[in-house]
Order: structure tokens, then C-alpha cells, then sequence
């Protein structure tokens, strides 16, 4: 895959830019088997990201701010780049520099990027928190990162309030959309650009330099922040290239409803697709089926990368005159697996085949889907992501024979791997063996090494002596025509050690009931075994969801476990 060669030279622009610069659409073995990585010597995402484009194409639009009926709103790498030096100018003046943290709490804008790529060129640590963040939340993090500064929306500053005394870290404060007579210590982030004049020169940042951490979901224990060095966009390349099939290609322009403080938003669109010269669209409205098929054709994307989530959302609206204006090429999707129906949906209803793919916070789009490339399977994530060494392994740290359950392990080194858990060396220790790293997810792996995923180690339900994955019985609770969304869990039972217990929030219109919940359980009990039907159902009004999309299913995990510890005591 000699694209990625090319990829880390500094005349990226002129190549992307000329449609002869794309690789011929080859099969999946040719393109493992000719794959290599490159990495220069020098690199920061700041400058890949913005400023050869800048030089080669300042008015090529970078980032389009799609507001409802009213015009789009614009962004250019010219601006991007000058707009991101002066900012890193400002902070340098106000003492962040090399190794600084900064967290960054913002949603999808403008001042977004323009701030990650200030902190990069510092060769300071961005460190993006999502602003649905409650204090108890956001208060953790920003502790644990130590953040020196903190760029904050206005929307954010009464959730800020209540733990900024316990940050001795915290130097200085920088809002967006905030007052501009604020005074204090806290900061216009717009007049920061404006009145500073002057730039500087980029941190000469090398691929292993520390540029980004981002904090574990939080579904498993306490979040945990994982640092990544500048290489993580490089190594993310050869993956979005992959999933959105050759990308990019003329006209195309990626969306994503994910939060860009979430590696899925951040890794997985905005920063590889700025250094590839693609237009990210954005939104700071809430994620609605119906709009976002309106936003989709108003902007013309033909790239979207989607969580299963919002997938099943799309296919439950039915917004069917919506669907004939979109102008799709591609759809990515990870976070959570793929439902086979939310899969034939998409090709029935949309024309697409979704491409599926997998990773964690800390070692992102290692294993993938792409149809162009004749990997595509319902069902299944896919297999190895050309340029990454994905196995499964056994409880001997041996890989495990075809479709035997293993625990997915990526080899190192790898450029999209993390160099280590923030401040916390036990942790990092912990999720290596030997050359491998450990992800904790269980899947197996079919004859034609096609990975299916089962569920995270401590999600896996053991119930008279069968290990059910929660994800299958989900994924057939999903196909009943009353559910909207199901999360599964393994309530302790004194006969069975487990049973399976699945959380339910119905479609509109669509009351709980006894009979409801019988018949469901009939319907999983037909589809997969006997062993697997949920024992129980409980009906929810909503789903808790972490930042990325993801079902936090160990909120339900303790309420089971509470329910049945009061049982047991009655």
C-alpha cells in the first residue's frame, strides 16, 4: 500500500489534490502484501494538517458549519493555519509550552480544530473532553491530565465552576462565545486571535512525541488516559483510506455525528481527513435521524462515518424522500457491532454496503471492512487492516485455532498505538504480553479470517456453564419490531451463576407489557438458543450512552446486581 509513502511527504497537497494520485482499486491481498509503513523523521500534526495546504490551496475549504435552512458557514486552510498559529502564540505568551496539558472541552466547531492544532504546533498535549461532561466527570479528567489551560465554551463555564478549585494545575482559562468584558483569568478566545499579531515557529515534533490524550469511555472502571504520539494520525491513514474505499476521491466530504473529543470524531474524521484535503461537515445540534438525513443532503456528504447506533436510528425513521436526496459514497461505522439487519438496511435502503471496523482508545482501526476491496461480511468487523498485525489469542498468550474464542491482541509497534497510559506505568504494563497488546475483547475468527466480535472480557455472561457474548443477543433483540434499543447484562442467579437480563427501550408508539415482554423473549429464544433468551426483560425510557455512542452497559451491570442482592435478602 505505497500510498502511505506518500502520505508523509510534505507535497501531500499536490498529490491529493490530482486525482491521478489515487492507488488503482486493488484486492485486500494485494494490498496487505504490499504495504509498508514510512514514518519521517519529523512530523506534526499541525503542519500536515493545515499549513501544506495552506501553501499549495489557501481558499480550499477545510471545515463547513452546517446551520439548518440557513447558509452553510465556511472555513479555508489559509485560516486554519494563520488562526492556529496566532492562538498557539497566545498561549505560549501565557506560559503553555512544551508538555503542557490543555484540555479542550468544546463541541463540533470551528474553534475546535483551531485549537487542537495550536496545542500540536506547541508540542504541548491536547487533551479533548466532551462538553456533556457532568463536574464529577469532567473534574476527574481535567485532574488527572493536569491541565494547565482549559479552552472552554460558555455553555461549559457553570459545569467548570464547580471544580476549578480542586485543579492547583490550572493557570489560565480561554472561552468561546464568552463575554468579552469577562476580565479575571479567564480569557476571549476570538479576541486571543485577533490581538496577537505575531506567530511562532512549530515544535520540531517527531511521530513518537506526545501530542493527545484521550480518556478511556469509563464502561469498564475508572477512565484511564491514553497518550498518543503525533504518528497516531499517520497511522489512522491507511484505515480511513481503506473503509471509505480509496478516499479521497473528487467531491467527496465526510460527517460524522461523533463528538470530536471522542477518538471516533477526532481520529477517525477530523484530523485525517484535514490532512487529506477532504471538507469535514459539522453540527452542534443533537443527533436526530430525521435532520441528520436532511443535513446529509443539504451538504452534500458522500462520506459519513456512522456508530451502529445512530445506524439503527437512520433505518428506524424511514425517512424515505430524505433518502433519495443524499448523495452517499460511503459508510464507515465502529463503536459498537454492527447488527446484520442494520446492515442489509443499508444496502437495501441506501444503496451502501456499511464498512464495519474495530480499534480501542488506545490502538484504533486495526480490523475493517471495505466492500471496494472485497472484504465485507454481515456480521462480521472484517479482517486485519492492511499495515496492522491483528491475532487472537488464548489464556496462554498462544493464538487460539479458527473459530475458537480468543481475545483480540494487536502486535507491536504499531503508528495508531498508544506510548502509554497517563501517568499510570502499572496500567500500560498490565495491557501488554510480550509484543502484544491486549484489548480484552473477545471474537472469533472464521476460516477465511473473517472477525466476528463476541464482548469485552467482563461483559461476557457465564450462565450454567455457557459464556454468552451480549452483543448477539442484543443484535437479535434489535431485529423484533418493537425494540428500538437493548442493552444485555448477566444478573447473578443462585442455580444458573447467571442469567441474561436485557434493558429495553421500545419504538414510539410502542407501550411495555408483559405480553410484549413474552413475546420477545420468545422471539430471541427462536433466533439464537435456549440458553442465550433474556430471563428477563426490564423496560427502559432511555439508554445511557457514553460520549462515542457506546451502551454503557455497566450502569445496567450494578443495577442487576442490585436488584439481585435485594432479592436475595428478602
Amino acid at each position: 500500500m505505497l500510498f502511505c509513502l506518500r502520505l508523509c511527504g510534505r507535497d501531500l497537497p499536490r498529490h491529493a489534490a490530482d486525482a491521478s494520485w489515487h492507488v488503482a482499486m486493488q484486492n485486500y491481498q494485494t494490498l496487505t502484501a504490499a504495504f509498508t509503513w514510512n514514518l519521517p523523521a519529523r512530523y506534526n500534526i499541525a503542519a500536515a494538517c493545515a499549513d501544506d495546504w495552506a501553501r499549495a490551496a489557501p481558499r480550499r475549504v477545510c471545515l463547513i458549519e452546517d446551520r439548518g435552512e440557513a447558509p452553510a458557514v465556511t472555513l479555508g486552510y489559509g485560516e486554519l493555519a494563520l488562526s492556529s498559529r496566532r492562538l498557539a502564540a497566545a498561549m505560549a505568551a501565557k506560559g503553555v509550552g512544551l508538555g503542557d496539558r490543555v484540555a479542550i472541552v468544546l463541541p463540533q466547531s470551528f474553534q475546535t480544530a483551531i485549537a487542537h492544532l495550536a496545542v500540536y504546533r506547541l508540542g504541548a498535549i491536547a487533551v479533548p473532553l466532551a462538553m456533556r461532561f457532568g463536574p464529577e466527570a469532567l473534574g476527574f479528567r481535567l485532574k488527572a491530565a493536569g491541565a494547565k489551560m482549559a479552552v472552554l465554551h460558555r455553555d461549559g463555564l457553570e459545569t467548570f465552576g464547580a471544580v476549578q478549585d480542586e485543579l492547583p494545575a490550572l493557570e489560565s482559562v480561554v472561552v468561546v462565545e464568552g463575554e468579552r468584558d469577562q476580565g479575571g483569568d479567564q480569557l476571549d478566545f476570538d479576541r486571543l486571535i485577533a490581538e496577537t499579531n505575531g506567530t511562532i515557529e512549530d515544535a520540531a515534533t517527531g511521530p513518537d512525541d506526545p501530542a493527545l490524550i484521550i480518556f478511556t469511555s469509563g464502561t469498564t472502571g475508572p477512565p484511564k488516559g491514553a497518550l498518543h504520539g503525533h504518528r497516531v494520525v499517520l497511522g489512522h491513514l491507511p484505515g480511513i483510506r481503506f473503509h471509505h474505499e480509496d478516499y479521497p476521491q473528487a467531491g467527496d466530504r465526510i460527517w460524522t455525528p461523533s463528538d470530536w473529543a471522542w477518538a471516533g470524531g477526532l481520529l477517525n474524521v477530523l484530523l485525517p481527513s484535514l490532512q487529506l484535503g477532504v471538507p469535514v461537515v459539522f453540527s452542534s445540534e443533537r443527533f436526530r435521524a430525521d435532520e441528520a438525513y436532511r443535513l446529509m443532503a443539504r451538504q452534500g456528504v458522500r462520506n459519513a462515518f456512522l456508530p451502529a447506533t445512530a445506524l439503527r436510528m437512520l433505518a428506524a425513521a424511514g425517512d424515505e424522500p430524505a433518502v433519495k436526496d443524499l448523495t452517499l459514497r460511503t459508510i464507515a461505522s465502529a463503536g459498537e457491532s454492527l447488527p446484520a439487519a442494520t446492515y442489509e438496511w443499508a444496502r437495501r435502503s441506501l444503496a451502501i454496503t456499511v464498512n464495519e471496523f474495530y480499534g480501542q482508545t488506545e490502538c484504533n482501526m486495526v480490523l475493517g471492512s471495505s466492500a471496494a476491496h472485497g472484504v465485507s461480511r454481515a456480521g462480521a468487523i472484517g479482517k486485519s487492516v492492511p499495515g496492522h498485525v491483528v491475532a487472537l489469542l488464548g489464556a496462554d498468550g498462544r493464538e487460539v485455532p479458527r473459530g475458537t474464542p480468543g481475545t483480540i491482541a494487536v502486535k507491536a509497534p504499531d503508528p495508531v498505538m498508544f506510548l502509554n497510559y497517563w501517568q499510570d506505568p502499572e496500567a500500560t504494563t498490565a495491557k501488554f504480553s510480550g509484543d502484544w497488546l491486549i484489548t480484552g475483547d473477545q471474537a472469533v475468527m472464521d476460516e477465511d479470517g473473517y472477525v466476528a466480535f463476541v464482548g469485552r472480557d467482563d461483559d461476557i455472561i457465564t450462565s450454567a456453564g455457557y459464556r454468552i457474548g451480549p452483543g448477539e443477543v442484543e443484535n437479535c433483540l434489535l431485529a423484533h419490531e418493537a425494540v428500538k434499543l437493548a442493552a444485555v447484562v448477566g444478573k447473578p442467579d443462585p442455580l444458573r451463576t447467571e442469567i441474561v437480563k436485557a434493558y429495553v427501550v421500545l419504538k414510539d408508539g410502542q407501550p411495555g407489557s408483559a405480553a410484549l415482554a413474552a413475546d420477545i423473549q420468545s422471539f430471541v429464544r427462536t433466533k439464537l438458543s435456549a440458553h442465550e433468551y433474556p430471563r428477563e426483560i426490564a423496560f427502559v425510557d432511555e439508554m445511557p450512552l457514553t460520549t462515542s455512542g457506546k451502551i454503557v452497559r455497566r450502569i445496567f451491570r450494578e443495577r442487576a446486581h442490585a436488584e439481585a442482592a435485594e432479592a436475595g435478602e428478602k
